[in-house]
């Protein structure tokens, strides 16, 4: 079930109600005086933020100095909820200048009534987006002194946008440089024992594009996918060229792109929307390509030293990098002193985390650089308790690398006017929770 939001209101950190407006009659006014005393006065605003009181829920977010506050009487998607907040704050921010506070409040108080009545109807989430809305709410909203965002001018002819099925974009857009970036982002997810033995891999991924295209363009991506090379084969009648090809789950796409042509083709079409935005998000659980592997050796000799090698390997390819590497190795609490003996980076114990920091700030493929150090504890005789040896982790981010193996076939930018366009591929894979039990 969808949000069906009684009431919402915006706080302050005193509790004031700068701001509220009543959706439905079926909560009462003084819903906010139940929050302001079991949940405000009790301080419990870190603890959970869905409480019940009474037969109303209530789900409430802190943005900058304000909270905002949902009331709903019936059982309601609370990730919609919160969904539904982020996306009203960052269109207040478009209005604002790019701030949102209790100043930026008080001072657009009657936009901000007039966009309440356009985002929510009887308490239904409706269009939140801020291209669309400042084609017919053309208020300005009064920028705060500290912002240096520009401010975006809308177009005359708003029927199209507002009714058509090209909501996302604005027509009329003019570029001397037509040009399209695109970035394939991945995180790694790793947790491997300290055998060598893979516990629990995948790669969560989202390909970000910033399109600076005059007209309405139709673009086309190809992915090497399993299942759209295979679509593409029996469309075109030919067995499927030699090469990698990768399974994706779990994927979610921009509303821009078509689905009716993807469910019958697998192919990604769409009318991009200006500017930045995120096209499709993916996960890979099969085939991970590991940019590094770590190889531990921790000896505990007595209970007054210890002993640590660590051996990290670089998996990608020669000609290519890491940058940023950190590598996190726990030590026992009672550590008094290291000494430390590393072949590349720089190495220091951090005693606020109780771990060997190794850090390598360009990190060459095909390469295998070492640590070791020798740690002194200090005897304790009320320590009882054997070290339970947290695992290593690592921070990294590869460029021009991905560890899911995906790689763009091609991207098509068709335009009636026919104008030559310039494609940009970036590929970043970082780390996640890159963890090796030791």
């Amino acid at each position: 079930m969808p949000v069906a939001a009684s009431a919402i209101y915006f706080l302050n950190l005193r509790g004031d109600v700068l701001i509220n407006r009543l959706y439905r009659d079926d909560v009462g006014g003084n819903m906010v005086d139940a929050f302001r005393t079991h949940i405000m006065q009790t301080k419990e605003l870190g603890t959970c933020p869905v409480r019940q009181i009474g037969g109303c829920s209530f789900f409430y977010m802190r943005i900058s100095n304000v909270y905002i506050v949902i009331v709903v009487s019936s059982n309601a998607n609370v990730a919609c909820a919160f969904k539904f907040v982020v996306e009203a704050v960052s269109l207040f921010k478009s209005y604002f200048g790019g701030t949102f506070d209790e100043d930026a409040i008080r001072n657009n108080f009657v936009l901000i009534y007039e966009l309440l009545d356009e985002i929510l109807d009887f308490g239904y989430p409706q269009n939140l987006s801020p291209e669309i809305l400042k084609l017919y709410i053309t208020q300005e909203g009064v920028r705060s002194p500290f912002s240096s965002k520009p401010v975006d001018r809308p177009v005359p002819n708003a029927t199209l946008q507002v009714t058509g099925a090209v909501g996302w974009r604005r027509e009329g857009l003019v570029y001397k440089k037509n040009e399209v970036f695109l970035d394939i982002v991945e995180s790694v997810n790793l947790l491997m024992s300290s055998k060598g033995s893979v516990l629990r891999c995948d790669v969560t991924g989202k390909i970000l594009m910033k399109c600076f295209l005059s007209g309405m363009p139709d673009l086309k991506l190809g992915l090497n996918d399993k299942i759209g090379l295979e679509k593409e084969s029996q469309i075109k009648s030919r067995p499927t060229k030699s090469g990698k090809t990768i399974e994706l789950d779990d994927v979610t796409f921009h509303q821009c792109v078509n689905l009716t042509r993807f469910n019958s083709e697998k192919t990604v079409s769409f009318v991009p929307p200006d500017g930045e935005f995120e096209l499709m998000k993916y996960r890979i659980t099969e085939g991970v390509n590991l940019p590094f592997r770590v190889l531990p050796t921790i000896k505990e000799l007595g209970r007054t030293r210890m002993e640590v090698n660590v051996k990290v390997k670089s998996v990608f390819g020669a000609k290519m990098f890491a940058l940023g590497v950190v590598v996190k190795i726990p030590v026992p609490k009672q550590t008094a002193k290291v000494n430390f003996q590393v072949t590349s980076g720089r190495a220091k114990y951090n005693p606020s985390i109780d771990c060997l920091v190794w850090k390598i700030r360009k990190f060459p493929g095909q390469t295998e650089p070492t640590l070791s150090a020798e740690v002194e504890l200090i005897s304790t005789i009320t320590e009882k308790k054997s070290w339970t040896r947290p695992p290593i982790q690592m921070e990294f981010q590869v460029p021009m690398f991905t560890a899911s193996g995906l790689r763009v076939r091609f991207l098509k930018v068709w335009e009636k006017s026919g104008y030559n366009t310039v494609e940009w591929v970036r590929y970043i894979t970082k780390a996640g929770s890159y963890e090796v039990r030791c």
